[in-house]
């Protein structure tokens, strides 16, 4: 579908809207702003269906509705603002959605990955009538092109297809930094996950790539223990049949394992991650929790079991040195991202895919362009 027009200052592209809160998202028109300064306006070839932005459509995230949904992208760089030096027109990309600022806090003590001062377009992307959007994460990319501040672009090797390319700017990067960069699973590890979609099967894999000896991985659905077994799991645990956590500690020697992923963001499965790892271990959560959990543990466990509870944001990424290395370990043939995409889709089809990834259907639908 290709319906864009200039009108004025601004560019006319079709997009997935999401009016309020639960309703159906809609393709319908946007309006996308030429780039100023810092800006970079990217036509979109492929942009995953994630679980986040089935919460911005149900209210899970915020209020500012309408949003333009989509964040989980890859495309080619059309125009830049001024000041812009990180990309230029026809780079291929990865948008992200931690462009670092270089000056806040964490940037200064050389934790970039950390920066709490990331930032987007200045522009905003606006509806027909000149309604503002709420961009997904800040990129908006269900959209044939969008506006995004430069620094959300990582450039990478183009010989890799959209469609998995994509994916790095979102799940599958917070799973595999969750095992890596925040859990710190490196070789003759022990590893447990819980919850395999895509973020899950991300932190499998990445477990297998640093080395991991035993990688198992914990879900209530045999299709998606499959998946994760694909992705290099060496255990699989239905805990809707077996106790996950005692499962998880026979298959350590009794102890329990020395990191656990929970990937799901929910009280009952934090604490089985709390209690299926070893003394000292690592628990990482990754899964997204919605604003009205709560969660209680005993203090005195905490104290005694040691180790570290973590929570690990978009995998604790740095873009610019985490993407170009696993795109090119994918196209070296060590990194079997193109796996995810379970079926690419057109731009009319978000609503039925969100069904799919709600019952368990798909690791990833993946709009293409």
């Amino acid at each position: 579908m290709n319906k864009e027009r200039d009108r004025g200052m601004a560019i006319s592209v079709q997009g997935v809207v999401s009016r309020g809160k639960g309703e159906p998202v809609e393709v319908t028109e946007v309006l996308v702003p030429e780039p100023g300064p810092g800006e970079a306006l990217v036509r979109v070839q492929a942009c995953g269906v994630c679980h986040t932005d089935l919460h911005y459509k149900m209210g899970g995230i915020g209020d500012n509705y309408p949003y333009l949904l989509g964040h989980e992208a890859a495309g080619v760089v059309e125009a830049v603002g001024d000041n812009v030096t990180e990309v230029e027109p026809g780079d291929f990309v990865i948008l992200n959605w931690r462009a670092v600022c270089g000056q806040c806090r964490a940037c200064k003590r050389g934790r970039p990955w950390y920066c709490f001062n990331t930032h987007n377009a200045k522009q905003k992307m606006t509806l027909a009538d000149g309604t503002e959007l709420s961009p997904a994460l800040g990129i908006g990319a269900f959209a044939e092109k969008t506006l995004v501040a430069a620094g959300q672009c990582t450039k990478v090797n183009p010989a890799i297809a959209p469609a998995t390319a994509g994916l790095l700017g979102c799940g599958v990067m917070a799973g595999i930094g969750a095992a890596i960069n925040t859990g710190g699973v490196t070789r003759g590890d022990t590893v447990a996950v819980i919850g395999c979609g895509g973020v899950g099967d991300g932190a499998v894999l990445g477990a297998r790539l640093a080395g991991a000896k035993t990688i198992i991985a914990v879900d209530v659905d045999d299709r998606k223990l499959e998946w994760a077994r694909e992705f290099g799991a060496t255990h699989t645990i239905n805990s809707r049949n077996a106790d996950a956590v005692e499962g998880i500690r026979e298959l350590t020697g009794g102890f329990g394992a020395d990191v656990v992923v929970e990937a799901i963001g929910r009280p009952e499965t934090y604490n089985q991650a709390f209690f299926a790892r070893d003394l000292a271990g690592v628990v990482v959560l990754v899964g997204v929790p919605t604003p009205d959990m709560k969660l209680e543990l005993p203090l005195l466990e905490v104290f005694g079991r040691g180790g570290a509870l973590k929570s690990s944001w978009y995998g604790d990424c740095l873009p610019s040195r985490d993407f170009p290395m696993l795109v090119d370990l994918h196209l070296d043939g060590r990194l079997p991202l193109e796996k995810f995409v379970s079926e690419t889709i057109g731009i009319g089809d978000v609503e039925a895919a969100f069904t799919k990834m709600e019952h368990g259907e798909v690791l990833r639908s993946v709009v293409v362009f």
